[in-house]
């Protein structure tokens, strides 16, 4: 990847397959940015990768332990493991749950923002609880640009809630 390319994170908890399946099929076929996606998909055996390929313009394949994130990609974190970057390349973790999922999204948000600091963009979407939360004060702490779904057009509004009240907070 080079250095002014951007990337984008994603995550979303209860109610997001059917969020992504609003978004996905919308996305530029033309998109010059990898996503890496995060769904509270616990150790449940996951298609979410298969299901969004079918469904929208991008290729969407389970993210590779040492891969480098492709650009037009969307790159979904496979079930038990949080997923991160190190040194450019995706990196799968067996640690602790965070906010008892794992995957859970704050372990990604945090690694693109030291690894991307101003070229990601955040996104958090519909879920329970407050992950993604802390992850998306580090992006924008780092320069990066925050998104969060309007809660009201969420399945769950209570983590787009929370990130919209702590994201002016100070890190």
């Amino acid at each position: 990847m080079q250095d002014s390319s951007r990337i984008i994170v994603i995550g979303a908890s209860a109610g997001g397959v059917k969020a992504l399946l609003r978004v996905v099929p919308g996305l530029s076929p033309a998109m010059n940015a990898p996503i890496l996606l995060v769904l509270h998909i616990g150790a449940h055996r996951s298609h979410l990768a298969e299901l969004l390929d079918a469904n929208g313009p991008l290729r969407a394949v389970t993210a590779e332990h040492g891969a480098t994130p492709q650009p037009g990609t969307l790159h979904v974190a496979p079930p038990d493991m949080h997923l991160v970057l190190e040194g450019g390349l995706m990196r799968l973790v067996y640690g602790a749950k965070e906010h008892h999922a794992r995957p859970a999204i704050d372990p990604l948000f945090h690694s693109a923002a030291l690894e991307f600091g101003p070229r990601v963009v955040g996104v958090v979407m519909t879920g329970m609880l407050g992950d993604g939360t802390a992850g998306l004060r580090a992006i924008k702490a780092c320069g990066g640009t925050v998104v969060v779904q309007d809660p009201d057009d969420a399945v769950e509004p209570e983590m787009p809630r929370s990130a919209l009240a702590r994201s002016e907070e100070h890190t």
